[in-house]
């Protein structure tokens, strides 16, 4: 069932004092009235702690005796192993071979088995699948289950407090996870949902009326679904959000502005949505832009700051 803004403020007291409030900066340089929502700053660096915590609190004894299981590229690995760690729940991952090593690594730090047999994001959903039947974990899927979108829309409640004339919201988009969650919690306000040109499950989705498979090819990795959420679309569809693409030039135009102008070490998925105001496909009004993660290699983020 998609979730509602009552599913959000559920959430928001279920994970309250667990997770960081993260700050809201204003950036005249963008435009006037024109917000940075820095949940690069949030636990294992990313937004994907929310939806975690939220899902794993509702987990019953036995689901938490049977353990977890989680598919991603990195941050939902790092979220999901780190808050397993906090719950004391066994943690399987299962990654893939394109995998950032920093983000296997921390994965790993945190406590979680890794699986990095599969070579891309649809086989690695093929051994989810695998795993799921022969262990009989608890999946927590990293962008289409009510709660964990619930949980990521907290962030927009603390994003409307701290600036409640925005009137529109500009989210980063892999399989729609986050922006589902946003378009819940903020159902009066326009919602953009941004991907890179060649990483569009939920661009397809939305045009198509239903998710289809695509092959996701982009420096902003974190973003590469290789379909979208149904529950996700269907949050979408309902609030009505609208769709924007942004080359890979824009994108690490965008890096560069957050670096250098911002002083937000950010991670080139979380630079999409500053890629789509600076690039003119936003519009005016006050809007806000959410900086949705900070793991990035170093070796990534200096070739980046290096290309002019």
């Amino acid at each position: 069932m998609a979730p509602s803004r009552d599913d959000v403020l559920e959430a928001a007291e279920r994970i309250r004092g667990r997770v960081h409030r993260t700050p809201t900066f204003s950036s005249r340089t963008l435009g006037e009235q024109t917000f940075l929502k820095a949940e690069l700053f949030q636990k294992t660096g990313s937004f994907k702690a929310r939806g975690v915590l939220n899902k794993l609190a509702t987990l019953t004894r036995e689901e938490r005796a049977q353990g977890v299981i989680g598919i991603s590229a990195g941050n939902h690995a790092q979220a999901l192993a780190w808050g397993a760690a906090l719950e004391q729940i066994d943690c399987l991952v299962v990654m893939y071979a394109s995998a950032s090593p920093a983000k296997v690594a921390a994965t790993r730090a945190y406590g979680a088995e890794v699986d990095l047999a599969a070579a891309d994001a649809v086989e690695a959903f093929e051994r989810l699948d695998e795993h799921i039947r022969q262990t009989g974990r608890t999946l927590v899927h990293p962008f289409d289950d009510p709660l964990v979108i619930a949980g990521q829309g907290t962030l927009a409640l603390e994003l409307l407090e701290d600036a409640p004339e925005i009137e529109t919201i500009v989210v980063p988009v892999g399989g729609g996870g986050l922006v589902a969650g946003i378009a819940a919690a903020a159902p009066d306000r326009r919602i953009v949902a941004v991907e890179p040109d060649g990483s569009t499950a939920v661009h397809d989705a939305l045009a198509a009326g239903r998710p289809v498979p695509v092959t996701p090819t982009s420096i902003a990795d974190g973003l590469s679904a290789p379909f979208a959420g149904d529950v996700a679309l269907a949050v979408l569809q309902t609030h009505g959000a609208e769709s924007v693409l942004v080359t890979e030039e824009e994108i690490e135009e965008a890096f560069r502005f957050l670096y250098e102008r911002a002083k937000l070490a950010c991670e080139p998925a979380a630079a999409v949505g500053v890629a789509a105001i600076m690039s003119g496909k936003v519009g005016d009004g006050p809007k806000a832009a959410v900086v949705s993660g900070g793991n990035v290699a170093t070796q990534t983020a200096s070739a980046i700051l290096a290309r002019r």
